[in-house]
This record gives C-alpha cells, structure tokens and sequence, in this order.
C-alpha cells in the first residue's frame, strides 16, 4: 500500500502522549515482515475485534494484502519505534460513480500493537492520516467496528472532527467528516500539549544528570556546568564522562556513556564538535531521554547526525550552541548552564536563542527581585523552540511571565496560535530584534517590497498578543510592572508631581508613547484641589508642589487610584530639603497605603541611579520606580496594549459568502499544469481569480487593436468622457515606470494615438491593452498579499498609488485575519484618517473595504500557490470600493498543514 508519486509523504517523527517519540511514514512492500510481526504478537481478543474474526491465516492475509495488494485509492501510515512496527492505519478510497472519478470516501482502519495502548497511538496515526485523505479530496472516513471495542470507538469520537455513528447489530458504523475546525484545532492542542510537556520532563526535570566532557582544565566549559551543578544544589545524582581522569571534583570519571552506573535522564555534551554525533548516538543506545549541548561550530554532517541520533532514539534536545538550562524549583534546583551566577528562584520562564541575552535577562530579572522559573538557552534551536517552552510554562505551576528571545520561527504559524491561547494566562514578552534588516525584494511589487521580514515579524507579534519591546532594558522595564502591579484597564494615566518641571517631561513621554493624559474631571480636580497644599495645580500632570506634605500627597493619590475614569497613576518626585526637614518620605505615599483601590501605580524617581527597581508595599506586593520618565511611560504604554488584547474576545476569522474556492482551486491547478514555473498572470486570468473571490473590479476591457480600443473607449468612458489605455505583456509588473500608461484620454483619436504609441514604443513585447474608464482623483489606497515561504500568507495595505513606495505607510496582517485583525490593518496605517472623511477625506464604504481585506485573505489562505497579489490602486467610495488595478503571480507550492503533529 505504498504512496503514489502524484502524493508523497516524507517520514516524520511525533510524540506520543507520554512523550515517547515515534517514526510515522508510508507503508512500503519491504514491511510486510514487520506488519505480521505486529499482527501476530496482537492478543486473540485484540484480533477478533480489528478482523471480526481470529485464526492462523489472519495476521498473513492481512499483511499481505496491506503490503502487497495496494489499489490505486488505497494509503497506509505506520509508526515505528526502535526499528519495530507499533501500530498502523489504513484507508481504501469508496468506488466513485461513474468508475474512475476522484473518490470522496474512504473506508479506515487501525491496529495498535497490545504493549502501546493508551498511548496516543492510533490517534496520531488517525490525525496524520486525515492530513493524507483530505490532501487527496477525501471528504469523509468511515469505519466498522465490533460495538464491544469501545477503545477504537472512542479514538474516533475523541479525535474533535464531526463524528456520526449507527449500531447495526453487533457492529457500529462510523463516519468521519474532514473538516477540520477550531473545535479539530483545539483537540490537537491539547493532545500536543500533553505529549510536549511528557516529552521535555527529563530535560526540565531530570533525575540524575551526566556531563559528557568535563574537562580538568579549570576554565573548559564542561568543568564549569558540572561546578554549577554541584555548587547550586542539583537534588539527583551527577555523574561525569572522561576518559582522561579518574576523578573530578571528588566524582568519579567514566571512560564512556555506556560504562556509567546508571543511565542518566539528561545528558549534557560538552565536546569538540566532531565527537558530538557519536557521543549523541551513545546516549541513545544508553537509554538517555534528553541532550543539552553545548558545543558549538558543527559542520552540515555532523548537524544531520546529531539530529538523527536524538529522532531515532526519542531524545529532546536543546542546542548546540547554547549556554544549557536551569530549573530552580527547590525540588530540581538544577543549574547546567556555564553563566556565572544561579539565578534567583522565581516566577519568570525564559528562553533564548543568543547567550548574552540570555546571561542579561537572568542578571536583570535576580536584581529586580522577579526571579527565574525555568532558563532554556535554545542556542541554534536543532530541536526544543520556544513554542515547546511555552507549552512547559503553560502547565508547570509556577510561571506567570514568559520571556522568549527567538532569532528564527520554525513553525510561526503554530507558534501564533500556541502564543494566543498563553498570552491570556500570561504576559508573553520579547526583545524584537534585526529591525534595521534590509527589506526583502522578493518579485518587485508594490506588497511584496513594503512586506519586509521586520512587518512580518511585527505582525505575528501583534496578532499572537507578544509584548514586543525594542530592547532588553525596554523588556525589563515591561517586567517590572506586569510582576508587581494589576493590569490596567485602558491607556488613561494621571502624572502626579512635586517638581511642575519633570511632570511635564513624564507627561510628554506618556503622550509620546501613545497613552491618553487628559485634564481631570472638574469633580475628581475640585476634590484633588481640596487634599493638597494651596497653589497646587490640579490639571494633568497635577503639580502638587515642592511643600505638598507625605499624608497629603498619599490622600491625593487615593483619590486617583480609586477614580473610574484613571487607569493608571504615575508618581514623579524629586528629593528636596523641606520633605527632609519636615522627615516627609514622599515614595512612602506610594508604597504605604493599605486600603487603596488596585490601580496600576508606577513611580519615576529621577535622583535613582538603576533603571529601574522595585520598592516593597506595606500590602506586600510592589511598586516599581524608574529613573527615567520615558522608561516608565514605554512599559505603561506597552502593558496598557497588552491588557487591551486579552480583554478582547476571541475571535474566528470570518467567512466571506459567494467564494468559489474550488473554481479558483481548478483555474490555478489548470493555469500552472501548463507553466509549471510559475509566473504572472494576464490581466484576463487575473480578473477572473480575483472575481471568484468577489473582489471588485473597475470595469474594463481587452484589446489589440487601435479600432477595439476605440470602440471599448466609447462604452466604458464615463461622464467626463475619458479613459485610461494600460500596455500589457508577460513579467510587466510596474506600468507607470514602464511608460505603460496613459491618462486622460479623450476621443477616438487620443485613444487611437496612445494605442499606436504603446505598439511603437513595446513593438512585439505587446501581447494587448486594457481599456478602462478614467477614475476620479480620490484617496488611493493598495491592498495585497505576499506568501511568506516561513509565515504564511501576510496581507499589506495602506497608502497606495504611484507614491506607495515613498510613503511606505502600510500595516501588515497574517492571515487568515480575524475581525480584530482587520480593524487593526484598516487603522493602524497614518492615511486610516482619511477613511472617516476627517481631514478633507471623503467617508469612504468601511464594510466593503473590511471585505475586500477579507476576500484576499481567503484567497491566500486557500491557495497556497498565490506568491504575489498586488491591489494598487484600490479606490474607497461612499458605497463600496474597487481594484483599478491588479498583478497576480502564481508559483507551484505544495499544501502545508501548520497544525499537524510532527517534530523539525
């Protein structure tokens, strides 16, 4: 039952619930053995209730006809470990009628080998299986079982597709509907989440540790990571491998992984990099669960063998080229890393990929007092990333902040939806790095040069809810707030001050960074006027003068805090002689105050020299004070946008009605079978994608001729009587800077004119003209998508016309876009002003805007050959808008499922 050509599918490695690594791939003829060796060690009981029947003959017609006797519609998966079959699923495709049409059912089956029950098995078999049948136009499974086997009926209805079932007798009948949804979605959520944390426990937790080239030399890395793990207290055993010594640090040393005394669960590799892959190898065969190297520099070879030993023989992995792990649960208190200090216990989780950032944000996060949860240095990210950390933190208990620091996205789309669903639990933070990288030019048009890797990048931080901050000092300002204050509840901030000079300054970096500073209500000013010193002033920022006293400057920060209309309350004070000479602490206003309303309350303290600092409570909790008004105001700013995300509902990306997905499906299948290379489609072929997916078009015509662009001139030309003529020919993509385009044309001769004058400029480059009629000038605006190899589809819009480039002033969005995305897209560009007629600007149709946005994401998501679409012009109008014009590239590109369950 092998696969055919036309439908490859490559072996790949996934976890089991427990955690367990398994080999899923094709079944090939070479398995027949293999396959009647798992038929035949199947109890009687678990015979009977696969085949409805047991004997001698069962296990040997079975694996022959799976092996063997394959049809053209039949597929079979099976899952390996340590070179034996474990289990399988099958499917044969229904008879089609009329013979020979495309099935639309199958029928399936599973086998679980007796020892692998309970395991998740069968149903990463089943998932990976829907995966193939829907590739190949199946629409629906069905399945026939002994109404008894209630663990293969359960497999089924537990999988979260829309499951039917009929009792016939003895037997139950099963159908399966592939349609995936975000209940499918969900399911497969929680079944890796749950094989993912199994997986990264003896990493995270092991029992015992063996560091694998620890050196006598005092400054080798190895010899380092065995003194932490020893000097911070490593409740396990710790062994060492060197073959050079007969102790270390009063521990004994082996000469090999295999001559240990006991098999350890983590193994640490700190050896030259030709040595890694063996090394690797020997700790499989050993029986290790979990790599963490160290060693940096391996070639392309030894990268492959490294990766192969740990998929082989079920190892996780972090690294190479790391700085290695820590866990300072009291319990583990496990320090494999070779920084310089153990960080101090606490409730943040971090991850990354660059070991500097990784020493600075442990320093930073001891000093603040905030502490480390669990510290993974992912180095060059061979295997565990950071979607599987998030995962960890998700469900170990004890972390409430997350901080990643990733370099590169293996799965970016999987890691959105992982970050979604934590980022509600949980601030999830990062350092968003490389913004100054150049911007990629991937085929030249408008979309794809403003989509640059920084946009895409942006956009998947701001969709999945990443506090995204532009340093590590911005990261730790950010940390401070979320650790020790409540969230606020919108972007409102009141700057209270003893010096009117600096709250000014606070209160301009509030502005800046996008909060609202407004004057207070008269009520709440005339009740903040009554607390404090005559001359105070009571606007925002409120003056409350160098003489205002600490209980009155407390009083009148009660009366801020408990207000409905303040979100958050920033305290700016400066040291002076008459709060010394009276014995006034001014910060005591803001840290002791037992019966306050929780209001996000920060401190700016210019006379401190650290950055930033946490001062105690009299509650217990904290109040984080800055030396900078600007540091305060960006990490207000920053958590004000993440609270505003999580209070959002979740939202589904809509489904725009009249799409015919599967005509565009056809036409783009028909269009590339006869360019296999891809390429630009004519402006015929374009319309008719775009119109499948109910994108509005200006009204136009094709011509090659002088006297057909006349007579269409004559039917398109609107009231004022003009029209625009736009040359035409393979690979065009920029017609203004091709003199490709003429304006304002009048008349049968301009038009007659400007057609001779494209045939004399383009000669036989020419393949036809657009004739369209001429638009007025209104607000021009461009919309598209670009198909990131790495991300997905990202759709752009914002300014358009023949200045997009210039003004480059576009948002980006992955898709699919939910409806938050697509307010998001619609405002978040400079010239979204103009939409609502503000300015000069006309109101324009924002329903049929947010439709079109809509309509190209779905075209994207649902054509995964669609390289390029670039909208620009799209004109808005009171009563709808439209495409003026429009580029479509196509490319071969094979259908990728982001979410099904599989290792890198």
């Amino acid at each position: 039952m092998t696969r055919t050509p036309e439908s490859p599918a490559p072996a790949v490695y996934a976890l089991l619930a427990d955690g367990t690594t398994v080999r899923v791939r094709p079944v090939v003829p070479e398995d027949r053995a293999a396959v009647l060796r798992l038929y035949e060690r199947m109890s009687p009981e678990n015979l009977r209730l696969r085949f409805f029947s047991t004997g001698p003959l069962v296990a040997q017609k079975a694996s022959d006809a799976l092996c063997l006797g394959a049809g053209s519609g039949d597929r079979a998966l099976v899952a390996e470990a340590d070179g034996d079959v474990v289990g399988l699923a099958e499917y044969h495709a229904a008879p089609t009628d009329p013979p020979g049409g495309r099935p639309t059912a199958a029928d399936v089956a599973l086998a679980v080998a007796d020892e692998w029950h309970h395991r998740g098995v069968g149903t990463l078999l089943l998932e990976h299986l829907v995966d193939l049948a829907r590739a190949e136009g199946i629409q629906e499974l069905t399945a026939d079982a002994l109404s008894q086997n209630m663990r293969v009926i359960r497999v089924f209805t537990d999988l979260g597709l829309p499951v039917r079932r009929r009792f016939e007798g003895p037997e139950i009948h099963i159908r399966v509907a592939l349609t995936p949804d975000e209940h499918y979605l969900t399911a497969l959520d929680t079944r890796g989440r749950t094989a993912d944390v199994a997986s990264l426990r003896p990493l995270l937790r092991p029992g015992s540790v063996a560091v694998v080239g620890a050196g006598h030399r005092p400054g080798s890395v190895g010899r380092a990571i065995l003194r932490n793990l020893r000097a911070n207290g490593f409740t396990g055993p710790v062994h060492v491998v060197n073959p050079h010594g007969p102790a270390l640090d009063g521990l004994p040393c082996h000469p090999a992984v295999s001559d240990l005394p006991e098999t350890p669960e983590l193994a640490v590799l700190a050896v030259p990099a030709h040595a890694v892959p063996t090394i690797a190898e020997e700790c499989g065969v050993r029986g290790v669960r979990a790599l963490a190297v160290v060693t940096s520099g391996l070639d392309a070879a030894q990268a492959a063998g490294l990766r192969a030993a740990c998929r082989r023989h079920g190892m996780r992995m972090v690294g190479p080229n790391c700085l290695g792990l820590a866990n300072t649960e009291k319990d583990v208190r496990l320090d494999a890393t070779f920084a310089a200090r153990f960080p101090l216990p606490g409730t943040a989780g971090v991850a990354t990929q660059s070991g500097g950032v990784g020493i600075a944000l442990l320093d930073g996060l001891s000093r603040l007092g905030i502490g480390v949860s669990t510290f993974v240095s992912l180095g060059d990210k061979y295997d565990v990333s950071g979607n599987d950390l998030l995962q960890w933190w998700e469900e170990d208990g004890r972390t409430d902040l997350a901080v990643l620091h990733l370099e590169s996205f293996g799965n970016p789309r999987a890691f959105s939806r992982t970050v979604r669903r934590v980022s509600r639990r949980m601030p999830v933070l990062t350092v968003d790095a490389g913004r100054s990288e150049a911007g990629r030019r991937a085929a030249a048009s408008h979309t794809a040069a403003a989509a640059t890797p920084t946009m895409t990048r942006q956009a998947l931080f701001h969709q999945a809810g990443v506090i995204a901050t532009r340093s590590i000092g911005e990261l730790l300002d950010t940390m401070a707030l979320l650790h020790a204050q409540p969230l606020p509840a919108g972007e409102r901030v009141v700057v209270i001050t003893n010096a009117g000079g600096v709250g000014v300054l606070a209160a301009d970096a509030c502005s800046e960074a996008g909060l609202s500073v407004r004057p207070l209500e008269p009520a709440l000013a005339a009740e903040v006027a009554a607390v404090l010193p005559g001359g105070a002033a009571v606007g925002n920022p409120v003056d409350a003068t160098a003489a205002v006293p600490e209980d009155r400057l407390r009083a009148c920060v009660d009366l801020l805090a408990a207000h409905r209309d303040i979100d958050a309350v920033l305290g700016v004070l400066v040291p002076t002689a008459l709060a010394a000479a009276t014995g006034d602490d001014l910060v005591r206003a803001f840290t002791d105050a037992p019966e306050r309303a929780p209001c996000t309350t920060a401190l700016v303290l210019v006379d401190r020299s650290a950055r930033v600092e946490l001062l105690p409570t009299e509650r217990g909790g904290a109040v984080p004070a800055y030396a900078d008004p600007q540091d305060a105001a960006r990490a207000l700013s920053y958590t004000a946008a993440y609270a505003r995300r999580r209070s959002r509902p979740q939202s589904l990306p809509p489904d725009p009605s009249g799409v015919d997905t599967e005509g565009a499906r056809a036409d783009v299948a028909e269009w590339l079978a006869e360019r296999p290379e891809g390429g630009w489609l004519d402006p015929v072929q374009c319309a008719r994608l775009l119109t499948r997916y109910g994108i509005p078009q200006v009204a136009w015509e094709w011509v090659c001729d002088e006297e057909t662009a006349a007579a269409a001139a004559t039917r398109l030309a609107g009231p004022d009587g003009r029209v625009v003529l736009k040359a035409h020919w393979p690979g065009l993509v920029h017609k203004t800077d091709e003199g490709a385009v003429h304006l304002d044309l009048q008349g049968e001769e301009q038009v007659q004119a400007a057609y001779r004058d494209f045939v004399d400029h383009f000669g036989d480059r020419l393949s036809g003209v657009v004739v369209q009629p001429h638009a007025p000038h209104v607000l021009e605006l461009v919309a598209g998508v670009v198909q990131d190899p790495v991300f997905g589809p990202l759709v752009l819009f914002g300014q358009g016309g023949t200045a997009t480039d210039v003004l480059t002033d576009h948002a980006a969005r992955l898709a699919p876009l939910t409806t938050y995305d697509l307010d998001d897209l619609i405002t978040s560009p400079r010239c979204s002003v103009l939409l609502s007629g503000r300015h000069g600007g006309i109101p324009v149709d924002l329903g049929a805007l947010e439709r079109l946005l809509l309509c190209l994401s779905r075209m994207a998501c649902d054509l995964p050959q669609l390289a390029e679409a670039d909208l620009n012009p799209v004109v808005p109008c009171p009563d709808g808008v439209m495409a003026l014009d429009a580029r479509v590239r196509l490319e071969p590109h094979k259908a990728y499922d982001p979410y099904l369950r599989r290792l890198r």
